[in-house]
């Protein structure tokens, strides 16, 4: 007998949870808000937000804008490296060149130098001659080979003149 007075008690029950379930649930009417309250709270959000859009991409414009510009000055400079390099190289070959002991010799026999046959040298320390100094004849010349030409001729820079006639003094002339 209690099984059936707990079901006729929870069967009571159940229309009060449902009674105030629906009480709660009841759907009122709001009052409508006028349009430009709405309107003027969002006017400072959109005008923040397209100002932060657009200050974002005229930052990025900028930004790209000066790492061209970069890019460009230093391929510039690595140009300039690149030509100041080949310059070097090319003077240090023309100073070997000039330092070759066969170029000297010439060099000195072309302005009339010779070599004596007893040189004689001086000591730098206490400044004594060592030696017995006699002066050199035209008959103690050397006999010199010349060396080899100063640079070979792919490093040489060579100078392309072109010359251009415009087209109508070109159709112009006969």
């Amino acid at each position: 007998m209690s099984t059936s007075s707990s079901q006729a008690a929870s069967g009571r029950r159940l229309p009060r949870f449902a009674e105030a379930a629906v009480e709660r649930a009841r759907l009122t009417v709001v009052p409508a808000r006028s349009l430009g309250r709405t309107q003027a709270a969002r006017t400072p959000f959109a005008v923040l937000v397209l100002v932060v859009l657009a200050g974002g991409v005229v930052g990025l414009l900028m930004f790209n804008t000066q790492m061209q510009q970069t890019s460009f000055a230093a391929t510039a400079l690595q140009d300039r490296a690149t030509e100041l390099t080949a310059r070097k190289q090319a003077l240090d070959l023309e100073l070997d060149g000039l330092r070759d002991p066969q170029q000297l010799a010439q060099s000195a026999r072309d302005l009339g130098m010779v070599a004596p046959q007893t040189p004689a040298f001086v000591r730098l320390s206490d400044g004594r001659v060592l030696g017995t100094p006699t002066p050199a004849g035209g008959g103690d010349a050397v006999q010199v080979t010349p060396g080899p030409s100063k640079k070979p001729a792919e490093i040489e820079r060579r100078t392309v003149i072109v010359e251009a006639t415009p087209r109508a003094a070109a159709d112009a002339t006969p």
